[in-house]
């Protein structure tokens, strides 16, 4: 699986209701209206990477109101859950 952070900016006045259609599209798993330079977060995970060119110029970028994105692919993943699994790894209850 790949996952993809996508920083979104849109027209500001649309927010909730750009980020609502972005989360409907196939591929995208979340999003996340954030303060800062960028309006909104998605993060889209995929099976290939071709499908990224689907999912993001192909869907995100079209929806109306978004103004332009920034994808940045992710190596790895840490996570507190994977941590804690990996931790209980032969332990008893």
């Amino acid at each position: 699986m790949i996952t993809s952070i996508v920083l979104i900016k849109t027209s500001v006045d649309q927010i909730p209701e750009i980020a609502e259609k972005i989360a409907a599209l196939e591929g995208v798993s979340e999003v996340y209206s954030v303060t800062g330079a960028h309006d909104l977060i998605a993060l889209v995970r995929v099976a290939r990477h071709d499908d990224l060119a689907d999912v993001i110029p192909g869907r995100i970028s079209k929806v109306p109101g978004v103004a332009s994105t920034e994808t940045h692919i992710a190596f790895r993943t840490y996570s507190q859950h994977d941590l804690e699994a990996a931790f209980a790894i032969g332990l008893d209850a």
